[in-house]
């Protein structure tokens, strides 16, 4: 085991440990040429924005794996506003990130101006996108009339979409869910098209109701009906669990790209797969000791990045699943109070699969 020095970067970890996982060592930075349907076209597969998941680590695990771009967490406008350094903090990528996307969420289109302003100057050119969150359905967001309560609010989310784009020199995309409420009529394809009218340069759609929260099965078909409503691009989002799925649902839907949240859950490499399949190639599943060795990469970067170690223990979950005996190697993952402890445990569990 080599253990972890504080003089290590996130490129040298990348540089000495992504290609024993089977990633690249090189971080590819998001397409440049066309406008953004052109730019997805070149690669359709996207690491989403997930609250409490997507940090710089993982982003970099993602684009290692080949997502075509990686998204921030849920970036709060008036965060922003108020200067929390907290906030900040998700916002700033790390070297060597290329680039990524910010998502911000919120209720006030002036908050929305400020905060484009405010990202876009501290990014510059690392900058690829601003998304703005029309589909979270945790209460503690919606209660604020934030999220997917703008699903009712078609004329305040029209104003954020506005505000944005008056301001940002990147284009303003939305995510949004298939409505407010199960059991209620469907709003994406009307709401889409809302946004579209606003100025929004693409719509990601999420094919569950926000009340279903992510439970139950996404409805591709409303993906489709999103395609169907507007001249934009689309983004499929919802159980895309595998590689297999990501190439499907863009298939299936005509969705122009496909976000991969917990389909990449200690699985950096759905993205590639997903290209792969697309191209008519096979895939297999990922050896043991290439995920063994992207566990030990993806804490590496943990260190490197100053993120908080208690991360670690969803992703030796994740990694971990499906090895011989995983139960134990996890509960084992579950006393780990260090990096060098979770590397010792990996170089354990190693030897004991060989």
């Amino acid at each position: 085991m080599m253990p972890v020095t504080k003089q290590a970067t996130p490129a040298s970890i990348l540089r000495v440990f992504a290609a024993q996982s089977g990633l690249s060592p090189e971080l590819r930075p998001f397409a440049q040429k066309g406008d953004l349907a052109e730019r997805l076209a070149a690669n359709p597969f996207l690491m989403a924005p997930m609250a409490g998941v997507s940090d710089a680590a993982y982003r970099m695990m993602a684009r290692a794996g080949g997502a075509a771009l990686a998204y921030s967490e849920m970036v709060s406008v008036a965060g922003l506003h108020y200067g929390g350094s907290k906030t900040w903090e998700l916002v700033v990528p790390h070297d060597p990130e290329p680039d990524f996307a910010v998502q911000l969420f919120g209720s006030e289109p002036e908050q929305f101006a400020e905060a484009v302003d405010l990202v876009q100057e501290r990014l510059g050119e690392r900058l690829s996108l601003i998304d703005i969150n029309m589909a979270c359905p945790v209460p503690k967001v919606t209660r604020k009339g934030e999220g997917s309560a703008l699903l009712e609010d078609s004329p305040r989310a029209a104003a954020i979409v506005r505000a944005c784009v008056a301001k940002a020199s990147v284009p303003v995309t939305v995510k949004i869910r298939s409505a407010r409420r199960t059991g209620e009529p469907e709003v994406a394809p009307e709401f889409a098209r809302a946004m579209e009218q606003a100025g929004a340069a693409a719509i990601a759609v999420h094919g569950r109701t926000a009340s279903q929260m992510y439970r139950g099965e996404a409805d591709w078909g409303v993906v489709s009906r999103v395609v169907d409503a507007v001249t934009i691009p689309v983004i499929g989002s919802g159980d895309v669990r595998s590689p297999q799925a990501a190439a499907d649902m863009l298939r299936q839907t005509g969705a122009a790209a496909v976000m991969v949240a917990r389909g990449s859950y200690g699985n950096p490499w759905v993205f590639g797969d997903a290209a792969r399949i697309l191209e008519g190639q096979s895939v297999g599943d990922v050896p043991i000791e290439r995920r063994i060795a992207a566990f030990c990469c993806h804490m590496r970067l943990l260190e490197a990045t100053g993120a908080h170690l208690a991360r670690a223990r969803s992703l030796a979950g994740w990694y971990l699943k499906g090895v011989p005996h995983a139960a134990q190697w996890r509960d084992r993952a579950m006393q780990c109070s260090s990096v060098d402890e979770y590397l010792a445990l990996a170089d354990a569990l190693k030897e004991a699969v060989e």
